[in-house]
């Protein structure tokens, strides 16, 4: 397969051989094609090309220390931290897979993600460890704890029979002897990465080896990246967008910075001491720093290009005359790949650009009949090579068939393609919400409020927020003889603060004397969606986001 090359010079990210398109086989060879030039930084490690294969073999020989072989799941829960990238390296390495959950997750969510996969070691981090006393470990199948960061505990009582004694607790063990790599495929699968579910629970992705490889290579093609880049992201390791970013520089011999967090006061001093040349930002990220003062750190710097996805074309304007940075422009999700870009086609605004060779694309009608140019249908996908795409999803047989129906991805996303041949996004199909870069199940919002005493009937759906992205908004009956007012409204919100990850969290409640609904009693979500925040409509009070103490954290 020949990739296209884009930007200002070739990438030095070439696919490699098909047997070989492994996260081992990247790890040695990057190893071997670019030995000391330095590969990555990120709080508790320091790596070059040559050293992260050994790193992963030695962090490969404490989990078989553990018991965890082939096919085994390893959860991890932490932030952007040198234990996490270690761990899902080596899970590769030893053909275990990886179950990254978001750092953001309460208890009901991580005991789903743990009990669905089936993980039978988790990974956390120490300030996270409290929120384990809302799970029952019992209904999981983990044996074995590692605290990073911390003391190792007596893992807290969970809401359930008591996991006591049946799951071990342990301090995050040194490095143990180097293990060879298992002989894993292509098509063998690296990671189970959650995205929230639009009608039903959230579904785990199976990512094969392979995918993560072009996910790289394509990735680093379309940004053109070279063996002298420094890539930063303060995106989460829990993402693929953040993933990726270490795959492109194995395979280009570029360098990955990770940063803890992002912060929209203190970005550009942070691309600056990173002294990054590629940077990684969401739609919502750009309105927050084009917010900010403007500052001489916003020129001072030697950043030369920026993945936007999302990013509104004003904005990303905006962006390129304020801060001299150009924002490319695309499309992917965690099941697919690098599918659509805009890089060197012109970058029509609005546009998420065109399909990248090795891909094909229709926009369908419901009925998966392709519609002409200039028509807006369902964006379904598929891939030339093997294993660029997901698998399916994990234990879920059903969904797996009606996503990828008719031997296409349904994506689930609305566009239209122009007379040109480029991609249009137009909105989304499916039921979900978008904010903070996170894609939120509106039915876990509603399961959480439908738990909640006084609640009656329920229903979630997005509403278009001043930062080009969705907030969150509910609409709900209370039961009969519960006073409705303020005071109803914010106990909803307490409650789902302690059930939901913040970014999920309501904005806005409004309580209704009914839902519309059809006369099966199916709700009508189109309607609330359009009536959107009224006067009758609770907003949440602002609240400041919880870290160092840097303002506009994501």
């Amino acid at each position: 397969m020949t990739i296209e090359m884009t930007g200002e010079g070739a990438s030095g990210a070439m696919p490699l051989p098909p047997l070989q398109r492994t996260l081992p086989a990247m790890l040695q060879h990057a190893a071997a094609m670019h030995g000391e030039r330095p590969l990555l930084r990120m709080p508790g490690a320091q790596w070059t090309h040559g050293a992260a294969a050994q790193a992963t073999a030695c962090r490969a020989g404490a989990l078989r220390d553990a018991g965890v072989a082939r096919g085994d799941r390893v959860a991890l829960l932490c932030g952007n931290r040198a234990e996490m990238l270690e761990t899902f390296l080596a899970c590769g390495w030893i053909g275990a897979v990886s179950v990254p959950i978001n750092s953001a997750s309460m208890g009901p969510q991580i005991e789903y993600f743990l009990a669905n996969s089936g993980a039978r070691l988790l990974v956390i981090e120490a300030a996270f460890a409290p929120r384990l006393a809302q799970v029952d470990l019992a209904r999981t199948q983990v044996q074995v704890i590692w605290i990073v960061g911390g003391e190792a505990t007596t893992p807290p009582v969970g809401p359930g029979p008591s996991a006591a004694g049946l799951v071990q607790c342990l301090a995050w063990p040194p490095a143990a002897a180097a293990v060879p790599p298992e002989a894993v495929l292509p098509g063998d699968t690296l990671a189970i990465l959650y995205t929230s579910g639009t009608t039903g629970p959230a579904k785990g992705v199976l990512c094969p080896h392979a995918q993560y490889h072009w996910w790289g290579v394509h990735s680093a093609q379309v940004l053109g990246v070279q063996g002298s880049d420094v890539l930063c992201t303060t995106l989460p390791l829990f993402h693929i967008n953040a993933l990726n970013t270490f795959a492109q520089a194995l395979l280009s011999g570029a360098q990955v910075v990770y940063l803890a967090r992002f912060s929209a006061s203190g970005f550009w001093r942070d691309m600056g001491e990173a002294q990054a040349t590629v940077v990684y930002l969401l739609g919502a990220m750009v309105p927050m720093l084009l917010a900010q003062p403007e500052a001489a750190a916003e020129r001072a710097h030697r950043v030369r290009i920026g993945l936007g996805p999302g990013v509104p074309a004003a904005a990303s304007q905006a962006f390129l005359a304020r801060c001299g940075v150009p924002l490319l422009e695309g499309y992917g999700s965690t099941e697919t790949n690098f599918v659509i870009a805009n890089r060197g086609q012109g970058g029509r605004p609005g546009a998420m650009g065109w399909l990248r060779e090795g891909f094909d694309a229709q926009v369908v009608d419901e009925h998966d009949g392709p519609l002409p140019d200039g028509v807006a249908g369902e964006l379904v996908l598929r891939a030339d090579e093997p294993f660029a795409f997901a698998t399916g999803y994990f234990g879920m047989p059903e969904q797996t068939v009606a996503t990828w129906r008719n031997l296409w991805f349904h994506t689930g996303d609305r566009v239209l393609r122009e007379v040109d041949g480029s991609f249009r996004f137009i909105d989304r199909i499916k039921d979900a919400i978008r904010r903070r870069g996170e894609n939120i199940s509106a039915f876990e919002v509603e399961q959480v409020l439908q738990s909640h005493a006084s609640v009656a009937a329920v229903a979630v759906y997005p509403v278009r927020s001043d930062l080009a992205e969705d907030e969150v908004m509910a609409a709900v009956v209370l039961r009969d003889g519960v006073v409705a007012g303020n005071d109803a409204a914010a106990a909803l919100i307490e409650h789902c603060h302690t059930r939901l990850p913040r970014f999920a969290v309501p904005r806005y409640i409004e309580l209704m004397a009914d839902l519309p609904r059809t006369e099966n009693g199916k709700v009508q979500k189109y309607k609330l969606r359009d009536r959107g925040v009224s006067a009758a409509t609770w907003e949440r009070p602002p609240e400041r986001p919880p870290g160092s103490g840097r303002q506009n954290n994501v």
